[in-house]
């Protein structure tokens, strides 16, 4: 039980790749948080999970749109009151939409879960994950970053939107964020990476119905990893020992990669970080 004494949060956690996520912490002693959208499922899956790995700390914990700033910090709000000390910290909540949303705040959906939850969440954790220190945090971000850059005057895609443009450049930002998260705690035991799990047979892109939601469900089932799987590779990065002082990097499943060249550029990296933190000054 190498992470007995730990407690480690999964965003996402209630089905798919999250979902194993929080069973393999778990099954590793951690007490573990399955975060999600839905109370009853939230529940559901946590006492799943205990009774599969005899973990009796596994606890669920709800958040209504994730996406909403509000939200996300209200979650972080949370976990500071509960957990006195916060070990591992996985963002694995994420979405694909076809057709552009704005959520109540005003934000494009896409940019507002995909980045800028996982940035609200972060940073409001932060302190947290340093006095608990060696700490790690997660970002599951996609290879489908690539072939994107960043257009600081056009984060949210007020024009020219495509929901595969939308999802590769979040995944794009997302791994950015880890890189300059890793850069501002170097003098600190917290790691920050990012990991694509692969294509996983997963409710991925499902939100959408209609013949997009039916076409990735039908590419999933003929060529998709399964979750379990995928989920495993993410606790490794979470968890294994080797990994300890490995941080700002990118992982293809279980194997330390470049990303694209964008990926690398940590100009962009800051400035994707304070676009971040003047859309979520009130928040953190």
């Amino acid at each position: 039980m190498p992470l007995k004494g730990k407690v480690a949060v999964v965003t996402g956690a209630t089905s798919g790749i999250g979902r194993w996520v929080a069973q393999g912490l778990a099954e590793q002693g951690a007490t573990t948080v399955v975060v999600g959208r839905a109370e009853t499922r939230a529940v559901a899956v946590a006492a799943e999970i205990s009774t599969a790995t005899g973990n009796s700390e596994v606890y669920p914990m709800t958040v209504t749109d994730l996406a909403l700033r509000a939200e996300a910090s209200r979650l972080a709000g949370l976990l500071l009151d509960r957990y006195p000390r916060i070990h591992i910290l996985v963002q694995n909540a994420g979405a694909y939409f076809h057709r552009r949303e704005v959520t109540s705040e005003g934000l494009e959906r896409t940019f507002a879960l995909n980045v800028l939850a996982p940035f609200v969440l972060t940073q409001r954790l932060l302190p947290r994950l340093v006095d608990s220190s060696p700490a790690r945090v997660v970002m599951v971000a996609s290879e489908a970053h690539r072939g994107h850059d960043v257009e600081l005057g056009n984060l949210q895609l007020d024009h020219d939107y495509a929901g595969f443009r939308a999802y590769g450049r979040s995944k794009l930002e997302l791994i950015l964020l880890a890189r300059e998260f890793a850069r501002r705690l170097h003098d600190h035991p917290v790691t920050v990476n990012a990991i694509h799990p692969g294509f996983v047979a997963s409710g991925f892109g499902q939100n959408n119905g209609g013949a997009v939601g039916f076409g990735i469900g039908l590419a999933a089932r003929l060529f998709g990893r399964r979750p379990r799987k995928a989920g495993g590779d993410i606790v490794y990065l979470a968890s294994d020992p080797g990994l300890e002082k490995v941080t700002g990097a990118y992982f293809k499943r279980r194997h330390e990669h470049p990303g694209s060249a964008q990926s690398c550029d940590m100009v962009a990296a800051l400035h994707v970080y304070e676009a971040c933190s003047l859309l979520a000054k009130p928040f953190v």
